[in-house]
């Protein structure tokens, strides 16, 4: 049973929101600036980025680093904490690698109920 304040829920919670296994997943290799994000990631917006970022940073992941230059630069880095999903990430990534095809064929038999009659 997952209670509201049970600690695997926790995690699901942590994993379930799109953007954070992607940045986490982008912050591997070492420290990277917003736009390196971006450019990687693709089809993340600067607002949703940076809400990802915080939210992550909230939550012990990840790192943010301001440097005092001009003009400004920040970078995100992942935390000891943020390295130890890295590996539940990766185990998600195989299993969608190994299981897509099944799961977008379950979706268009739902999608359409002639195919549903032919199983």
């Amino acid at each position: 049973m997952f209670l509201a304040d049970c600690q695997a829920r926790l995690a699901f919670d942590l994993i379930a929101n799109t953007w954070n296994a992607v940045v986490v997943w982008s912050l591997r290799h070492g420290p990277r600036r917003p736009g390196e994000l971006r450019a990687e990631i693709g089809g993340i917006s600067a607002k949703v980025l940076t809400e990802t970022l915080r939210r992550l940073e909230f939550n012990g992941l990840v790192t943010r680093r301001s440097y005092a230059e001009a003009p400004p630069r920040v970078e995100y880095a992942l935390t000891d904490l943020g390295r130890t999903l890295l590996g539940p990430i990766e185990a998600f990534g195989v299993w969608a690698h190994d299981h897509a095809d099944e799961v977008m064929d379950a979706q268009d038999r739902a999608a359409d109920p002639r195919l549903m009659r032919n199983l």
